[in-house]
């Protein structure tokens, strides 16, 4: 009788621990504003983030990212700023882009894996969608990243 209550109370910790993190990574996804972007004609919703923190979470620890839904990185200055798919399982591609909106380079990235991933010069944003989706519609290098229509 202990020993099945024992065994009663570890599954219970277990599926309660299990459901913290569901909620901590809904609660995360959530309080991240939403905005429309557009490439060539195509609008796109993407989560912005723009903190250190918001940064270096990501898109980390999701198991799936809408079809036109990415993420986007704001940072303060232009820098060649790094990035690496640790605990992320999701097969990204990402767009760096400059200052002035343009890409500079597209580069595909496996998931879980500490390859660094740099644009090859400065940029001020990265954009962040599902694998392939940048060359399934037609994006490339030099195309412009608008905030509107």
């Amino acid at each position: 009788m202990k020993k099945e209550r024992r065994c009663l109370n570890r599954r219970i910790e277990r599926t309660l621990f299990i459901l913290v993190l569901i909620w901590i990574s809904v609660a995360h996804s959530q309080s991240l504003p939403k905005i429309p972007l557009y490439i060539h004609g195509k609008e796109i919703w993407v989560e912005v983030a723009k903190t250190p923190e918001e940064r270096n979470h990501g898109l980390m620890g999701r198991k799936h990212l809408g079809k036109d839904e990415g993420m986007l990185f704001i940072f303060e200055t232009e820098d060649y700023h790094g990035f690496w798919m640790k605990d992320t399982v999701i097969p990204l591609s990402i767009a760096f882009i400059g200052k002035d909106s343009q890409i500079v380079s597209i580069t595909d990235m496996r998931p879980q894996t500490l390859d660094s991933h740099l644009p090859p010069t400065p940029v001020l944003y990265a954009l962040e969608m599902n694998k392939g989706w940048f060359s399934s519609h037609g994006i490339k290098t030099e195309d412009v990243v608008r905030f509107s229509k």
